[in-house]
């Protein structure tokens, strides 16, 4: 029998139908050769777990990888980092007084409550000579100064972004706010384009160590800027997960890339559009009001509704150019009015020049009606939903922003799984740090950091599915990872204990002993 590289046993938890459980596994040039009982391995070097839980390495389907490390250049002002709002201003002084430039992520005036208006004047007289940026820890808003607005080169003159706009005052002028990405990057041009680059592949080597940490050895980038392209070939050797890439719809609708451009390490998959924004910034495209309170006064939104990002007419040719092209498609959809209306445009798209196995990808999809569940499904279309919603943000939804019966179902994951799709788990890092556990115990429990319960929960197997198996099919890679099968490249993690055996609340507490790419350990519990 030839020698395995290494035989690992403990309690697995393989994710595999046809063999659930085993109690070890044997790799060979970073492939699992065998799965069974611990006599039933080949010969070779033996690494033993004990009643430790071993399984798939997380897969993170909808995350912002380079943008985690990207946001890692800069100051950290996020609501799970920096809480108080006292202290989110003092910390911005201090940084300009130290600084001079100053680049900040993580506003959130809805967690960090007592947050100032950040207006023009505000920033301005905070930082009068250097640039001040603030990106909203959605990632939805950027908060501008003059100063950063010059170095840019924008100003009352420009037009506003296909999929993005600039707020102005009544006379026209810039008012200090870009929505969304492609306005966003307008305004961080000089950021991304002089401070980033010198710290990019370290702190992309970080990010995946971050990764690591929390049990992930797959993870997508869900807007990547090509010119980043360069820094992850640099960083190749260093980046311990895989990845899959999603780059930034534009407005000449082409990529230079081409589909499944690259290997099973890094690979581009896909396009990613933006059919509303974030319901913490005021934009999400929904049929339901926001209620009128001090709350959605302060988004400006008070007892209104928002429009989504495109017309219908307007996402059908995006989609059509990119579909042809032959790329895998993925939309962020937080509303029921914006998912209406990507299924609508999808559902022409896919009858006029359809392909088997698109995978089309839905995104987020907090606000979806069980009757879009089913609609997309019927067209192949998958969903990502994101849990941590709910557990940071019940509370805001309830009480803020939508009332308790739309809080109750948001991020809809059991009626996402009763239309018969497969969906995966998300953070969206860096808006949420990769908590995969975390995400399992959520969707199991529906219940928020303060001890609030909202909606319907699911099973524990299901949600560890939707955070392995079916979150790597999303990424199309659910052939090489994702589950413990002979064939499959051993990717995995080791836990303290089988989140099947533990109380679902507890779920998020488990300790990541170990995380292993390809049968190489690539990261321990300190």
């Amino acid at each position: 029998m030839t020698r395995a590289d290494l035989v690992i046993r403990g309690r697995l938890l393989t994710v595999d139908p046809s063999r659930p459980s085993a109690r070890a596994l044997a790799v060979r040039d970073g492939r699992i050769v065998a799965v069974g009982a611990a006599h039933e391995m080949p010969p070779g070097p033996v690494t033993d777990v004990g009643d430790a839980c071993v399984m798939p390495g997380f897969v993170e389907a909808h995350g912002h990888f380079v943008g985690d490390a990207v946001v890692s250049c800069l100051v950290d002002i996020r609501p799970v980092t920096v809480p108080d709002a006292a202290r989110v201003v003092a910390l911005i002084r201090e940084t300009v007084a130290g600084r001079g430039a100053a680049y900040f992520s993580g506003w959130d005036a809805l967690l960090q409550k007592g947050l100032p208006e950040p207006t023009l004047a505000w920033l301005d007289e905070i930082a009068p000579h250097t640039p001040l940026t603030i990106m909203h820890n959605s990632g939805h808003i950027v908060y501008f100064n003059s100063v950063a607005a010059r170095l840019a080169g924008i100003g009352a003159h420009t037009p506003d972004p296909p999929g993005g706009r600039f707020g102005r005052t009544p006379a026209g002028e810039l008012d200090g706010t870009a929505y969304q990405q492609p306005a966003a990057n307008l305004v961080l041009e000089p950021l991304l384009r002089e401070v980033i680059p010198p710290a990019i592949v370290p702190a992309l080597k970080a990010a995946a160590e971050r990764a690591n940490a929390a049990g992930v050895t797959m993870m997508s980038e869900m807007g990547l800027n090509p010119v980043y392209r360069l820094a992850l070939d640099a960083a190749r050797d260093l980046i311990t997960l895989r990845l899959r890439l999603y780059e930034v719809s534009t407005p000449e609708r082409r990529s230079a890339a081409v589909p499944g451009q690259g290997d099973d390490l890094i690979r581009q998959i896909g396009v990613k559009m933006w059919a509303d924004g974030s319901p913490w910034v005021g934009n999400l495209a929904a049929t339901f009001p926001y209620l009128d309170n001090a709350a959605t006064r302060l988004l400006g939104v008070p007892g209104g509704r928002s429009e989504a990002n495109y017309s219908a007419a307007e996402l059908l040719e995006i989609s059509r150019a990119y579909f042809a092209a032959g790329w895998q498609l993925a939309c962020h959809a937080n509303g029921d009015q914006a998912v209406e209306l990507v299924l609508d445009a999808w559902e022409r798209l896919l009858r006029d020049a359809g392909r088997p196995d698109h995978r089309l990808r839905l995104e987020h999809c907090s606000a979806m009606r069980p009757e879009q569940f089913a609609r997309a499904h019927a067209l192949g279309v998958t969903c990502s939903l994101f849990p941590d919603h709910v557990y940071y943000w019940g509370e805001v939804l309830a009480d803020d922003l939508f009332g308790p019966e739309v809080a109750d179902r948001w991020a809809p994951i059991a009626p996402a799984l009763r239309s018969g799709m497969r969906v995966s788990l998300h953070n969206d890092s860096p808006v949420t740090p990769v908590e995969p556990l975390r995400n399992i115990s959520v969707a199991a429990t529906r219940i928020s950091r303060r001890g609030r319960r909202f909606g319907e929960a699911i099973g524990v197997e299901q949600a560890i599915r939707a955070q392995t198996v079916d979150a790597a099919y999303q990424l199309f890679a659910d052939d090489v990872t994702g589950s413990l099968e002979v064939g499959k490249y051993a990717d995995l993690v080791v836990l303290g204990a089988d989140p099947r055996e533990v109380d679902p609340a507890a779920i998020a507490d488990i300790p990541v002993i170990a995380t292993y790419l390809q049968g190489r350990q690539v990261s321990q519990r300190a």
